[in-house]
């Protein structure tokens, strides 16, 4: 396929994380049809890693989070050293099908930890001390997609249904070599104070709704053709703070899944005694290869030429 042929639909939810009543929001270019589609989830204002994929057997987690950290009966277990938030039972299907991939690791490799350039870096797929204008998915399209709206109302959950229900209705003969895009947002993740309620609520927000389109995307046939990664603006600190909350960090761990993704954990557990400066994770995959692991897996599109040929795939997909 052709990079012009890759955003044949670049499309914005912006999930809420308030009630049914509030608004989300789907903006598309024309009706265009589709071999592949990348759903990307942003879990907006910086996920704590840490208590979403937790290094259950590490002593020094519940050292540095004596108010936060998760008991070993309520985690989830992925195996003996690693378990996700009671809140994530809902992708145990997911994870026991063998279709989400944790990838360990994953960040920015920067000082500068603000929201705004956090944002910036991941949208451009720069460096940390290079400013860019243009998108990475505008450098995989070629050129800037045409948009127009179409709302919705409800959660994120149900952001996830009009998602899955877009999806699903469309013509996958009419342009085979097509890939749609759809972003999802949930808001909240900036967790500074009494963070362990709050997180526990968006993490069941994340679970059910993911859980839900893959059901949707399996019945109507579509879920092999789908993959969903999510993102971040960064990781949280591995100690938690005087308020029950965490600071920004750096590299977290995030998912990717999909009827084609090899499941599995990816990457390196955190090292809890070998923190960066600001006490956050030590980034050990770049972004990037992420990015560029979701470009191999839509539409072939080559990385290279997105990325300047220094981020390889991970290996995360199906042969």
């Amino acid at each position: 396929m052709n990079r012009r042929q890759f955003l044949s639909m670049a499309g914005a939810f912006a999930g809420c994380t308030g009630g049914v009543g509030e608004a989300f929001a789907l903006t598309s270019s024309s009706p265009a049809s589709a071999s592949n589609v990348l759903v990307i989830v942003d879990l907006d204002g910086g996920n704590d890693s840490l208590n979403t994929v937790i290094p259950i057997a590490d002593p020094l987690y519940r050292t540095l989070r004596p108010g936060l950290a998760i008991s070993r009966s309520r985690a989830l277990p992925l195996d003996e050293n690693t378990a996700l938030h009671p809140s994530l039972s809902m992708l145990m299907n997911v994870w026991h099908a063998n279709e989400l991939a944790i990838v360990q690791g994953v960040g920015v490799d920067a000082t500068e930890r603000s929201h705004y350039r956090s944002r910036q870096i991941w949208d451009t797929a720069s460096d940390a001390d290079e400013y860019r204008r243009d998108g990475w998915l505008e450098r995989a399209n070629g050129s800037r997609a045409s948009m127009q709206d179409v709302v919705a109302s409800g959660s994120f959950v149900a952001a996830c249904e009009a998602a899955a229900r877009r999806i699903a209705a469309r013509d996958v003969h009419d342009a085979p070599d097509s890939v749609n895009v759809i972003r999802l947002t949930l808001h909240g993740f900036d967790t500074h104070e009494n963070q362990a309620q709050r997180h526990a609520w968006l993490l069941t927000q994340l679970a059910e709704g993911l859980a839900l389109l893959r059901t949707t995307l399996i019945a109507s046939g579509d879920w092999r053709r789908t993959l969903v990664m999510t993102r971040s603006d960064f990781g949280r600190s591995a100690r938690e703070n005087a308020a029950r909350g965490t600071e920004h960090g750096a590299a977290a761990s995030h998912f990717m899944l999909g009827g084609n993704v090899r499941g599995g954990l990816f990457g390196a557990p955190p090292r809890l005694d070998a923190l960066d400066a600001a006490g956050g994770l030590v980034v050990g995959i770049d972004f990037r290869s992420f990015y560029a692991t979701a470009l191999a897996a839509c539409g072939h599109i080559d990385p290279a030429s997105v990325f300047g040929g220094r981020f390889e795939p991970l290996p995360l997909l199906r042969a």
